[in-house]
């Protein structure tokens, strides 16, 4: 007679299911404990299903040793009435010897037993899991970097819109045509520096806003490249931008024996070099930041030359700046763009003029000054005239009171 095979005792171990979430966690960085937990959530989902609603379920999951294994809790009874729920004195001590009536014993479950729509609920629960771990990291992933500026890989452009698709560590950001550098181009594979300016969470994935337009793009790059900078003896005070064109940025020394300029320009301007090459070409006026409105303005009207600045009275920040006539063009910049940088960076409303006045504005300030005179002189004649009209008055009052005594 053939001997009987002895039979391999049980293996509590599922080396596979722990592998297969460490892989998880290294290619999609959702880490393993949080899908213990959903699937831990899975299995008490299941077993409601498929016991008759008992969810009174002990879970085992240990990563270190393998071990997986699932216990439902039944209570001890004389009389079983609900198999799901309860489970005979006799039945209950094969497991505990200890047991004794009402008391819980957990009933060793194998996950094969449950049913077709518990199984296939376990796995929708499981798959939403992966899903809201990804959505969670990417979310974390945007947060860590939110107004900050992050290293992104080109992985497309859309020929027809522009819009480049960008790879942000594990996420994917969408850089919008109108947020791109004017002539810039972008090929696949290549590393680009971008601003995230906010983070949406709306619809079924977290998204980026991200941008290379915006003056705080500027502002970060500078934080990066100036020491004095990132260690707050220099402060932005305040940046205007045309991106591709021309920024304006104003600097303010928290040490008087640092040059805020100078510290922002470098050693034969390598500092703001390296940056104006990451801005494609851009032009930078570093400025000095000042409380005198009229020393700002004049400052930042560079590279122009500045005769003069008037502060408009009762006029909300407005100013008349003056400047040599040979400097006129500069000071007002191509299609207004210094005066109107200018304007942005101070918070002034500037009025450019040069030196020797528009044509026909003396003119116009001498017909002004000749009609205030008139207006004057016909005043003081008017007042004169009601003087003399109330001095007849008198008189012919003074008669009238002769007359009367006589």
């Amino acid at each position: 007679m053939a001997k009987k095979k002895a039979e391999k005792p049980q293996d509590n171990r599922n080396t596979e299911l722990f592998e297969a979430l460490a892989l998880i966690e290294k290619e999609r960085g959702i880490p393993v404990d949080f899908m213990l937990s959903q699937i831990q959530k899975a299995i008490i989902t299941a077993c409601k299903s498929t016991y008759g609603g008992n969810e009174d379920v002990l879970i085992k999951m240990e990563p270190d040793t393998g071990i997986f294994e699932v216990y439902l809790n039944k209570e001890v009874v004389d009389e079983v009435f609900d198999h799901n729920r309860e489970i005979q004195l006799d039945d209950a001590r094969k497991i505990s010897p200890a047991a004794r009536l009402e008391d819980k014993v957990g009933v060793k479950l194998d996950p094969k037993d449950f049913g077709r729509i518990a199984v296939q609920t376990a796995r929708n629960i499981i798959r939403q899991g992966i899903r809201d771990g990804e959505k969670g990291q990417a979310l974390a992933e945007y947060q860590s970097k939110l107004k900050e500026i992050v290293t992104a890989t080109v992985e497309q452009v859309d020929a027809k819109t522009g819009n480049a698709t960008l790879r942000l560590g594990k996420s994917i950001a969408i850089l919008p045509k109108n947020e791109q550098i004017n002539g810039e181009e972008f090929t696949e594979g290549q590393q680009i520096k971008v601003y995230i300016v906010d983070i949406k969470t709306g619809g079924k994935e977290p998204r980026a806003i991200i941008s290379r337009t915006h003056p705080d793009f500027v502002k970060r790059l500078f934080e990066a490249e100036v020491p004095e900078i990132f260690d707050g003896t220099v402060e932005i005070k305040s940046i205007s931008r045309e991106a591709g064109s021309r920024t304006k940025i104003a600097v303010f020394s928290r040490d008087e024996n640092v040059d805020a300029v100078g510290a922002c320009i470098g050693p034969r301007g390598q500092r703001v070099g390296t940056i104006v090459e990451v801005l494609g070409g851009e032009k930078i006026d570093i400025v000095e930041y000042s409380e005198d409105p009229v020393k700002f303005i004049t400052a930042a009207l560079s590279p122009a030359e500045v005769v003069k600045v008037e502060v408009v009275p009762d006029a909300e920040r407005v100013c008349k700046a003056t400047v040599p006539d040979s400097q006129l063009s500069l000071a007002i910049g191509n299609k207004g763009q210094n005066v109107r940088l200018a304007a942005k960076l101070t918070g002034w409303k500037i009025d450019i003029r040069p030196e020797s006045g528009f044509f026909g504005e003396e003119e116009e300030e001498k017909t002004q000054a000749d009609d205030e005179a008139e207006e004057t002189v016909n005043e003081e004649a008017i007042n004169e005239e009601a003087v003399n009209e109330e001095a007849v008055e008198e008189a012919e009052t003074t008669e009238e009171a002769a007359d009367g005594e006589e």
